[in-house]
């Protein structure tokens, strides 16, 4: 299958191995800031394989782990309001906020309905006039345009039932503040594409101008991600900082323009805060002036009381690649993905959800 069976050849990845293990003069540090590669990453055994070589460490690539715990204990306390009904991706069901995840508030009677797109949310709400419908939106670049044409259809339909409770953030500006972070360790970059095909590649020419980093724009399968570790390796001992696009089947330079018009229509550039990393500038977006009368948080007086994280859990340690999972004492112990302390447990892209099912797994040799 073209694009997929090829992407997967063994034969290549070992080759691609072998010229990183050349390539590589001295051991390197470098960060995806994309969840799906970290699952990809561990589930071919790529860390294992380049041990001693590259130290692959994970950034805050899951959107769902980096929402906000007062945006999720919100959210669960809309679920159970009267006349309320909660719409949400099936990821963030079972991630625990500060008083219980939304998967919890519904076994106590909260309305909370999966949905695969922010779409199936106008619908639930124009098929259901009698309650107030809100959309948990989440997510980086890649899912934003769509939170934008749901917002744009539930104006043109005129409903007067259909919210948002907005939890999107932008991955640059956390890129800028893990750097700026005084223990940071990371030598260089694998971007994710899918948020290039949106953005473009060419929006990390500042970044890489201003902190001498190299940035690669790679994919998600085994050939995918080492022709990126390959290309951010030489970059390294060449000592060239550059943005480089190892994606080129889907990522484009300028992005999508189209989806980038309509997320500047509905939405504006704003702080936000990030789960483990703090209020980021510029880290995520809200609705504009007139697209007010769909933001959940004015139409039901968002909750102000801070909510306060497990000690317990060290996912923002994690989130931030300050530390592994395996680090965290409470890993494979006292949080599973039966009984999650944090997000990226029980996360499909949360890191330590990765190392619990991965970890230690060596599929590329042979």
């Amino acid at each position: 299958m073209k694009f997929l069976d090829e992407y997967r050849d063994p034969v290549a990845a070992r080759r691609l191995l072998a010229e990183i293990r050349r390539a590589a003069r001295r051991p390197w540090t470098l960060m995806e800031v994309c969840g799906g590669q970290t699952h990809s990453l561990l589930r071919h055994g790529i860390d294992v394989e380049l041990a001693g070589v590259v130290d692959l460490i994970h950034g805050p690539g899951c959107p769902v782990c980096v929402s906000p715990l007062e945006s999720i204990d919100f959210a669960r306390e809309l679920s159970l309001r009267e006349g309320v009904l909660l719409a949400s991706f099936g990821d963030m069901l079972r991630v625990p906020g500060s008083r219980g995840s939304l998967l919890e508030a519904r076994a106590v009677g909260g309305r909370v309905k999966p949905v695969y797109s922010p779409m199936d949310a106008v619908d639930l709400a124009r098929r259901n006039p009698d309650l107030q419908v809100v959309f948990f939106a989440v997510g980086f670049e890649t899912t934003t345009p769509t939170t934008a044409l749901a917002v744009r259809q539930a104006k043109a339909l005129g409903l007067r039932n259909f919210s948002l409770l907005v939890a999107h953030v932008r991955v640059l500006p956390a890129m800028e503040a893990l750097v700026e972070s005084a223990d940071c360790r990371v030598q260089g970059f694998l971007a994710a594409g899918h948020v290039c095909a949106v953005t473009g590649c060419k929006e990390y020419a500042p970044f890489v101008e201003r902190y001498r980093l190299p940035v690669v724009v790679t994919g998600f399968e085994p050939v995918d991600l080492l022709q990126g570790i390959l290309q951010c390796v030489r970059l390294l001992e060449s000592g060239r900082p550059e943005v480089v696009n190892c994606y080129r089947r889907t990522a484009r330079d300028a992005g999508n323009p189209t989806a980038q018009r309509l997320v500047g229509e509905v939405f504006e550039v704003c702080d936000r805060p990030w789960r483990g990393l703090g209020m980021i500038p510029r880290g995520g977006l809200k609705l504009r002036p007139e697209f007010q009368q769909f933001d959940a948080e004015v139409r039901f007086c968002g909750a102000t009381v801070p909510a306060i994280e497990d000690h317990e859990c060290h996912s923002g340690a994690v989130l931030a690649g300050r530390i592994k999972p395996k680090a965290c004492p409470s890993f494979g112990t006292s949080c599973t993905p039966d009984r999650p302390l944090g997000a990226p447990m029980v996360s499909s892209e949360g890191a330590c959800a990765a190392y619990y099912r991965y970890a230690g797994a060596n599929h590329l040799s042979g």
